[in-house]
């Protein structure tokens, strides 16, 4: 098998494993007991807590351990509404977002909250003059992602967070993508709320967490207990937040090693792609991209059954989120860019890890050249346009 969808989720890491097994067979108390078992899942949850907060710049009493990214999401959009819907009930986040923002915001919006939804470029890159434009004296927050979860956009989070902070306008970012594969640093970028997940960087799935700036009042998503300084209630996930912090621990150790190789494969896989296949290009941006995004529209063709067919060469790709598998729409966030539907739905997203190898990606070239071929082959758009192209010549 050759993984290429490290964007939807990650192989978790030996270490990490190693990390969480002694909290799911031995010390399994709940961190909330005062005898010897859970005062160790406490002491864990601190000590995995601290690790994460000094990844980013920030203290460990303002690292929120959560579900995943969707809750963190959810929690930091829902909370800033309720908290500061007296002062006003304007939103401005982009078209491209997670669903986890975008429908959020849609929510909010059914109960008399105003959003603006920003266009992006052709690179899926928000215009940080438009984002000014858009600010009224009622924009009570601010979301956009650091970078895209499809095409690998890295997005101008610094100079957002400026001018935010400068108007005195609350900003979150999804950077559930980033954390861990770029460096990240709360206080640079300026950002009041931030939404990460283990589970992208080779940690676990089910555990997430919301960096959530001291004095910024924002209440619960979740009643019910005194867990997380009375801000996050439910008995703590301990094996899942120690993973969490070990994955971080790793992350942070090799950081630039691992971005480095994975620019690598991704220059080089789309190298002979657009060298070796025609009518295909990339999608977002080529300078400001995560290390291991490559997304890429094959014209004529549907990404779904490349994406079949490539699953039964023994390659795993997507054609988009995960969160979204199954939908028969094109991408939100293709279309937001300026494509068309039909080169939507002709896309695909690779997405690499310092794990793939140079001999991996030239068989994924050859299969890939193969069922672009056969599709296209297949397809009445591409054979008018071959015909066009013969009238014209």
């Amino acid at each position: 098998m050759i993984y290429l969808d490290n964007a939807a989720t990650t192989k978790m890491a030996p270490e990490v494993l190693e990390a969480m097994l002694p909290y799911l067979t031995e010390l399994y108390g709940n961190p909330g007991s005062i005898h010897a078992c859970g005062a160790a899942g406490k002491k864990a949850v601190a000590q995995a807590r601290r690790t994460i907060a000094r990844a980013i710049g920030a203290r460990p009493e303002e690292i929120y351990f959560t579900s995943g990214g969707t809750e963190a999401d959810n929690w930091a959009i829902q909370a800033v509404a309720e908290n500061c819907s007296h002062r006003g009930k304007h939103i401005i986040t982009t078209k491209i977002e997670h669903h986890a923002v975008l429908h959020t915001c849609m929510e909010l919006e059914k109960k008399g909250f105003q959003v603006t939804y920003l266009d992006v470029d052709r690179e899926g890159k928000v215009s940080v003059d438009s984002l000014e434009a858009a600010i009224r004296p009622d924009t009570i927050l601010i979301s956009i992602m650091y970078a895209n979860n499809e095409v690998g956009t890295i997005e101008p989070v610094a100079q957002i967070g400026a001018m935010a902070r400068q108007r005195g306008i609350l900003f979150h970012t999804d950077a559930v993508q980033a954390f861990g594969q770029v460096p990240l640093d709360v206080e640079e970028l300026c950002v009041d709320l931030l939404s990460a997940s283990a589970h992208k960087l080779n940690g676990p799935k089910g555990v997430g967490m919301l960096y959530i700036r001291e004095g910024v009042g924002i209440g619960s998503l979740l009643h019910g207990g005194a867990q997380e300084r009375k801000r996050r209630a439910g008995t703590e996930n301990v094996p899942g937040i120690v993973g969490f912090g070990a994955a971080v621990e790793r992350a942070m150790g090799r950081m630039e090693e691992k971005a480095a190789a994975e620019r690598h494969l991704r220059d080089y896989l789309i190298g002979r792609l657009e060298q070796e296949i025609p009518y295909c290009g990339v999608n977002g941006s080529r300078t400001d991209r995560l290390p291991g995004n490559v997304n890429m529209t094959f014209r004529f063709i549907r990404g779904e059954s490349a994406l079949i067919l490539l699953d039964m060469k023994g390659i795993c790709a997507s054609s988009g989120s995960a969160c979204t598998s199954g939908a028969v729409e094109p991408s939100h966030v293709l279309m937001a860019m300026g494509l068309s539907e039909e080169d939507a739905h002709g896309s695909l997203r690779m997405t690499l890890s310092e794990e793939n190898t140079v001999e991996e990606l030239d068989y994924v070239v050859e299969q890939l050249r193969q069922i672009v071929g056969k599709l296209r082959d297949m397809s009445a758009s591409y054979e008018a346009f071959l015909a066009a192209g013969e009238a014209e010549g």
